[in-house]
């Protein structure tokens, strides 16, 4: 028999579809609102990371959480919007100046006492609103075919110089970059770091994202790429396939290129599981958490002074980053500064 093209019969089949397919998700969005979860995670630092992370909290608090993750900015913006109404309890961040925006906007609680004895002062902010878990360091990832260690300048800022010109690769589009913008602009003022900016734009190799940094400074095509510390030791760890060409280089003497980047923890002022909250940030800044980062494939630094990283990687006292109050790091100044020049 051939199918009726009537337009009421079609308007009835494709309503019979919508309640077929209603009385599928009824039963889930049921399940969902009968079983909320313990604990709303917004988290903007690896997704990896919190994936093995959150079940060792679970299994050890009884408490379910459950976790959404995106990027830095993002995430910040969307708390902002959601105010009072943001069904986060925690926002976890990869770097600070996006814990900032969310700080300044008054939406976090104070961060439990715990955490905030436990984490040195250097990765508290000044509101004691949230506390940094892990930290990044700023490197130089050079091809040891084209350079030497002694080739390279004094600072991050020489980069920006005519010599330089093709020959040192970035990722402005990325968090990571920013954050070490917003250390620039914190340190050296605004007129330095657009005159910095401005010379990347002119003399360096914008890339895709920082494994293309590495992997571009590691084939040779750039002699060195701006980048954390964490990849390169990373891919060294798995089997060194984008950096068995490359070093690293770290700054010294408190230089801009020595900046610290921390990835915060904080508490939103609306949320409907503090105590679940509070005990989750103190479990994440405390011994047992953090060794278990510090053991993870991160590579990233922990920040409670109790726990240590792979001996492998250059050893946390041995970094000399520049003293920055991480409340202060910038995001929108940084990117309107960037924008001007270019690179947004």
């Amino acid at each position: 028999m051939p199918v009726s093209t009537h337009p009421t019969q079609r308007r009835f089949a494709a309503l019979a579809r919508i309640v077929a397919v209603a009385a599928l998700i009824a039963p889930l969005s049921a399940c969902s609102i009968l079983n909320p979860p313990d604990l709303v995670i917004y988290n903007a630092q690896h997704e990896e990371l919190l994936d093995e992370l959150v079940p060792l909290f679970e299994e050890e608090s009884g408490l379910d959480v459950e976790l959404r993750s995106g990027k830095d900015l993002e995430m910040a913006n969307q708390i902002v919007e959601e105010g009072s109404d943001s069904p986060a309890d925690v926002f976890l961040t990869e770097n600070s100046p996006a814990m900032s925006i969310v700080d300044n906007a008054d939406l976090f609680a104070p961060a439990p006492a715990g955490a905030l004895e436990t984490i040195p002062a250097a990765y508290v902010p000044s509101s004691r609103n949230w506390v940094g878990f892990l930290g990044r360091s700023t490197v130089v990832m050079y091809n040891t075919d084209n350079l030497t260690e002694a080739d390279l300048p004094a600072s991050i800022l020489d980069f920006a110089e005519p010599e330089w010109a093709g020959r040192v690769g970035f990722s402005p589009t990325g968090a990571d970059f920013q954050a070490i913008v917003s250390a620039v602009l914190e340190l050296e003022g605004e007129d330095a770091t657009r005159t910095w900016l401005e010379g990347l734009k002119a003399n360096g190799v914008i890339l895709q994202n920082t494994l293309v940094v590495m992997q571009s400074a590691n084939a040779g095509e750039i002699d060195a790429g701006i980048a954390y510390h964490y990849y390169w030791y990373r891919d060294r760890e798995e089997n060194g396939s984008d950096s068995d060409s490359s070093a690293l280089h770290f700054f010294g003497d408190q230089d801009p290129g020595a900046f610290l980047s921390v990835s915060g923890a904080g508490i939103l002022k609306s949320s409907e599981h503090v105590e679940a909250a509070e005990e989750f940030v103190d479990w994440l800044t405390g011994t047992e958490a953090q060794q278990a980062m510090a053991e993870s494939y991160a590579l990233e630094y922990p920040l409670n002074p109790e726990a240590s990283l792979n001996p492998d990687v250059k050893p946390f006292d041995e970094l000399e980053p520049p003293t920055v109050d991480v409340s202060s790091l910038n995001g929108p100044q940084v990117t309107e500064l960037m924008t001007e020049a270019g690179l947004l």
